[in-house]
C-alpha cells in the first residue's frame, strides 16, 4: 500500500498526517505548549507508595506526579524475557508485552520506598486529571531497532512474516549482541532485506546512546530529563518509513532541512521522494486535510450508503451508535442492516487511528438475525483494524449487537487535543432548556419574597429567557407578581448563558 506524509510546520506547532492510498488515516499533532512526552526519560524521585495499589508516584518535574505500577518496575533479581515478544508499536516502542515483569506476590516496598532516586521513561501521556504513566523498563528505538537495555533476549517484528528472513535477522543480531550480554532488542519491520552492515550501525549507536542516558542519569538532579525523545517530523519519520512511505512533502524550508539531515544520518539507503511545498494555497487545504480534520471533531460520521456514526467520548470509555440513516437501497431490511454493518465497520476503523481514540470502545451495530451476518462484520472490522499501528483487542459480538474492544492509547484523542470543554455544558453536552430556567425562576421569586422585604423583584436572565418570561409565560408573571404583592422587573444579561439567573432585591 502507498503512502506519503504532509507535514505542516508553523512556529508554535508541527502537524503530520498520514495518507494511504490518497486518503487520510491518521493526523499527529505537537505544539510548543505541550509536546508529547512519550519516550522521554527522567531521573525521578519516589514521594508516596501506595501498598494497596501496588503503585507509586513519582516526581519527575511534570506539573502532576507520575504513576508507577509495580508490574514496571525493575527487580534487582528479576530481567523479563523478550524472546516471545513479535511485534513493535508505532512510537518505537515494543507493543504487546506480556505483563508481568514481577510475580503478583512481592510487595511494592521490596522494591522501591518513598525518597528513592530511579530512571523511568514516560509511556502515556498525561491525559485529563490523570499523570503521566511511568515505566523502568526503558526501550530506545532507532531506525531497524528497539534497544531494551532492562530485558534480554531478540524479538523479531510480527510485520516480517518471511520466516527465511526472519532466521536471517535473528541471527545477525546475535551475532552483534555476541555471548555474555543480557540486553534486549526487538528487530523492527524496516529493517525486513536491510543489509547487515545497517544492523551494526544502529546497534553501536543505541550503545552510544543509553551510555550517554546512564552517565546523565548519575549526575542528574531528581525531575531532570535525562533523554528527550525526536520531534514530531523526524519521530513521524523514523516510524512510518519502512511502512511503504514513498513521498514526503513539507511546507517549511528549515523543516525540509532537518528531515534531510536526518535521512542522510540515520536512513542514507532510503528511496524517499521529499519534496517541498511551495504553492499558494497552504499544504493541508490543498489535500482537504483539513476539512477531514473539522469532520473528526464532530460526533456524526456520515456513511457512503446515507447511513451514519454517532461516537461519543467519555472519561471511562468511546461509544459509537451505527445507525441505517436514509439508506434503504437493497432487497429487504436483513440485507440494508448487513449492508450498513460492513460499510460501518471500516469506517470505525479509520476513525479510530484518524481520532486517536484508544482504551474501551463500545460498539452498537445494528442488530443481525443471521448468525453469518455476524460474522462477516466482525471479520471485517478485525480486516480494517490490522492495518492500525496501536494494538487492538477485539471481542466476540454481543446478543444485543455489542461489539467490545480495546485500543492502546499513549496520546490524548484528536479531540482532546485541539478542543477545550464547552464553558457553558461543562461537557456534558446538553444544558437547561429555556422553560425549565423560567420554572426555576418562578420558584426562586416567592422564596426571596418571603424571606427579604424589598420594594421590587429584579430578575437578570438571558435574552431568550427573558422573551420567553414576556411572551408564553406573561400571564403566569403577573399572578406571581400579585401573589408576591410587589412588582417584578426582568432585564436581560447579554453575558449570561441560558441557564444563569438571578433575582436582586431592590
Amino acid at each position: 500500500m502507498s503512502a506519503e506524509i504532509l507535514i505542516n510546520a508553523a512556529p508554535r506547532e508541527t502537524r503530520a498526517a498520514l495518507l494511504e492510498s490518497g486518503g487520510l488515516q491518521e493526523v499527529f499533532v505537537e505544539r510548543a505548549s505541550r509536546r508529547g512526552i512519550v519516550g522521554n526519560i527522567y531521573k525521578g524521585r519516589v514521594t508516596r507508595v501506595l501498598p494497596g495499589m501496588q503503585a507509586a508516584f513519582i516526581e519527575v518535574g511534570l506539573s502532576r506526579s507520575a504513576f508507577l505500577h509495580v508490574n514496571d518496575i525493575v527487580s534487582t533479581d528479576t530481567r523479563f524475557d523478550v524472546q516471545g515478544v513479535t511485534a513493535v508499536g508505532a512510537s518505537g516502542g515494543p507493543s504487546g508485552l506480556p505483563s508481568l515483569p514481577i510475580e503478583d506476590s512481592i510487595d511494592i516496598r521490596r522494591l522501591i520506598n518513598s525518597g528513592d532516586d530511579i530512571i523511568v521513561q514516560i509511556v502515556k501521556d498525561p491525559m485529563g486529571a490523570k499523570g503521566a504513566r511511568l515505566t523502568m523498563f526503558i526501550s530506545l528505538p532507532s531506525r531497524y531497532l528497539v534497544f531494551l537495555p532492562r530485558r534480554r533476549g531478540i524479538g523479531i517484528s510480527s510485520r516480517i512474516e518471511d520466516e527465511r528472513e526472519r532466521h536471517r535477522l535473528r541471527e545477525a543480531m546475535q551475532a552483534l549482541v555476541g555471548e555474555g550480554r543480557s540486553d534486549g532488542y526487538i528487530v523492527r519491520t524496516a529493517a525486513e532485506g536491510v543489509d547487515v552492515s545497517l544492523l551494526a550501525t544502529d546497534f553501536a549507536y543505541l550503545g552510544r546512546l543509553w551510555s550517554h542516558v546512564q552517565e546523565r542519569g548519575l549526575c542528574a538532579s531528581p525531575g531532570v530529563l535525562i533523554h528527550e525523545e525526536l520531534p514530531l517530523a523526524l519521530r513521524i519519520l523514523r516510524d512510518e518509513l519502512g511502512r511503504g512511505v514513498e513521498r514526503v512533502l513539507v511546507d517549511d524550508v528549515n523543516e525540509l532541512s532537518r528531515i534531510r539531515q536526518f535521512i542522510d544520518d540515520f536512513v542514507p539507503s532510503q528511496t524517499l521522494r521529499l519534496e517541498l511545498h511551495g504553492g499558494p494555497r497552504p499544504i493541508f487545504d490543498l489535500y482537504g486535510i483539513e476539512e477531514e480534520i473539522n469532520r473528526a471533531l464532530e460526533r456524526k460520521v456520515a456513511l457512503k450508503s446515507g447511513g451514519y456514526l454517532v461516537i461519543d467520548q467519555t472519561e471511562s470509555m468511546t461509544t459509537i451508535d451505527v445507525n441505517t440513516g436514509g439508506f434503504v437501497g437493497y432487497r429487504n431490511l436483513e440485507d440494508t442492516i448487513f449492508r450498513t454493518n460492513l460499510e460501518a465497520a471500516i469506517s470505525i476503523a479509520r476513525q479510530l487511528r484518524l481520532r486517536n481514540l484508544g482504551g474501551i470502545i463500545i460498539i452498537d451495530f445494528i442488530g443481525m438475525h443471521d448468525d453469518s451476518h455476524r460474522s462477516q462484520v466482525l471479520a471485517a472490522l478485525e480486516r480494517a483494524l490490522a492495518t492500525d499501528h496501536a494494538q487492538t483487542h477485539v471481542a466476540p459480538i454481543s446478543p444485543l449487537g455489542l461489539v467490545e474492544m480495546t485500543r492502546r492509547r499513549t496520546r490524548e484523542s484528536l479531540e482532546h487535543l485541539l478542543c477545550d470543554i464547552c464553558p457553558t455544558c461543562e461537557g456534558r453536552g446538553s444544558i437547561r432548556s429555556v422553560e425549565t430556567v423560567c420554572q426555576d425562576i418562578f420558584r426562586e421569586l416567592p422564596r426571596q419574597a418571603r424571606q427579604f422585604g424589598s420594594r421590587e423583584l429584579l430578575v437578570l436572565a438571558h435574552q431568550d429567557v427573558v422573551e420567553h418570561l414576556l411572551g408564553d409565560e406573561s400571564t403566569v408573571l403577573a399572578e406571581l407578581e400579585s401573589s408576591v404583592g410587589r412588582p417584578i422587573r426582568l432585564q436581560a444579561e447579554s453575558l449570561y448563558g441560558i441557564d444563569r439567573y438571578d433575582v436582586v432585591l431592590v
